[in-house]
């Protein structure tokens, strides 16, 4: 058996250290929706629905918010390898000034959030308690727009540790938060989903006021000075950074909105076949977090290693991430298969989703190894500031060829003699996720063919 190269092993170790933190971190923050939905659901079915009406209200803007922010890698990184670290700082406080700006659009829209919940039709009652969740939401976007900016700013860096501690830190905070508001004591009233929101609103603030606190005293950072001087907000800087952002931001915009359109085309088909997506989609989010912590590190070692004019050690970087990535897809995959019956106990006892959810599970399993290899090459492009065409093939992709195909086999008798329901559009996504696994690797061969030069 071959051994890796000195470089590769290199490139490969320095990705794992880059990673681990960023897979608990992320791994983390879905805990927080869990425990949202579980402490909901012990108050009340309509309190655990209004929560999760009002989730999926919020987080579009939040994964929009989030996507600008993720431009801030690959700026910063490139500054830092090239040893430009007096740019460091202007740079990162034009990207603040954009997210501020961003952030203060929902903050504005909190105080009309019951006209907002009236567009999706629901009980009153319902509605009352969702439009209190998305108020209090909305009102610590400004919060969550500062944690997203402090926090991509370390990992940019090269210090992802504090991503995953302060993450925990929130985590508890949540936990302790939603008892407290939910059910109320220490003189507070129980308000009960509406208190989700509250404590949802809580961790914003003190994840933070948390990252805030380490930039400034962390001593590994102090050469970069991010607050001892502020800089003016520069148009030509900040549209530099919209351009790079917004392409990112909308792909993970896309995302989040073809499964909840997935989720709405299979509703005709009962609450059971609804049930089974949910849980299959869940924990394919949680598997997806392996892969998606990698792509994470690989932009940031790609934005590095462009910065220090070291176009090979780049290359070398995403070979690596996507062979580890790779290693790992047939672990979880593995493991997918095997243990797919544990899984679905842990969700449900219904036999009827039982019997779905096992089907789905073996197309989560198959869809693995497609979805890694598209999320380390969208985030190496990204490291090569190529979020223009990552986002059009992340569309066509996903939009072009996923969806209809999932439509036409899921709800259409066209291929088979019956509509094919979850398994159709569970087709489709493996689908639209090969696709773009072959198109987001392509792209990424090319420019890497374009940049090619002797290792320096």
């Amino acid at each position: 058996m071959m051994l890796l190269s000195p470089r590769t092993a290199l490139e490969s170790r320095r990705l794992i250290k880059l990673a681990w933190p960023l897979l608990i971190a992320q791994i983390t923050q879905m805990l927080m929706g869990v425990s949202d939905t579980i402490i909901a659901g012990r108050y009340s079915a309509v309190d655990m629905a209004a929560v999760a009406l009002g989730f999926s209200i919020c987080i579009p803007i939040m994964s929009f918010i989030q996507g600008l922010a993720l431009a801030i890698p690959p700026l910063i990184a490139r500054l830092q390898g090239a040893k430009s670290h007096d740019d460091v700082a202007n740079a990162t406080q034009q990207a603040g000034y954009l997210l501020l700006v961003m952030s203060l659009l929902p903050f504005f829209a909190a105080w009309f959030s019951p006209s907002i919940v009236s567009i999706f039709p629901m009980d009153s009652g319902l509605a009352e308690i969702t439009a209190q969740y998305v108020k209090y939401v909305f009102l610590a976007f400004p919060s969550f727009a500062l944690y997203q900016w402090s926090r991509n700013y370390c990992e940019a860096l090269g210090h992802t540790k504090p991503s995953m501690i302060i993450t925990v830190i929130g985590l508890v905070v949540n936990i302790a938060a939603n008892f407290l508001f939910v059910y109320g004591g220490l003189g507070i009233e129980a308000m009960g989903g509406a208190g989700c929101g509250v404590a949802t609103a809580l961790v914003f603030v003190a994840m933070a006021i948390a990252t805030v606190i380490y930039i400034t005293y962390a001593p590994r950072l102090s050469r970069y000075q991010l607050f001892s001087r502020w800089h003016t907000p520069q148009t030509s800087t900040i549209l530099q950074t919209l351009r790079l952002g917004l392409p990112i931001a909308m792909t993970v915009l896309f995302e989040v909105t073809l499964f909840a359109i997935i989720a709405l085309l299979l509703a005709p088909f009962g609450a059971n076949v609804v049930a089974a997506h949910q849980i299959a989609l869940n924990f394919s989010a949680l598997m997806f977090m392996f892969p998606l912590s990698m792509g994470m590190a690989i932009s940031i070692r790609v934005s590095f290693r462009l910065g220090q004019q070291r176009v090979e050690q780049a290359r070398i970087a995403v070979k690596s991430a996507v062979v580890i990535g790779l290693c790992v897809a047939c672990f979880t995959a593995c493991f997918t298969l095997v243990a797919k019956g544990l899984i679905i106990s842990l969700y449900t006892s219904d036999e009827a989703v039982i019997a779905i959810s096992s089907q789905l599970l073996i197309y989560a399993a198959l869809f693995q190894f497609s979805d890694a290899i598209q999320v380390i090459s969208a985030n190496a492009l990204r490291g090569y500031k190529d979020t223009a065409a990552m986002f059009y093939i992340t569309f066509c992709a996903y939009w072009l060829i996923g969806l209809p195909i999932g439509v036409i086999l899921g709800r259409t008798d066209w291929a088979s003699a019956q509509p094919m329901a979850a398994d159709g559009f569970w087709i489709g996504i493996i689908a639209g996720l090969t696709s773009a696994a072959i198109m987001l690797g392509a792209r990424l061969y090319v420019v890497q063919k374009r940049l090619q030069s002797p290792a320096i």
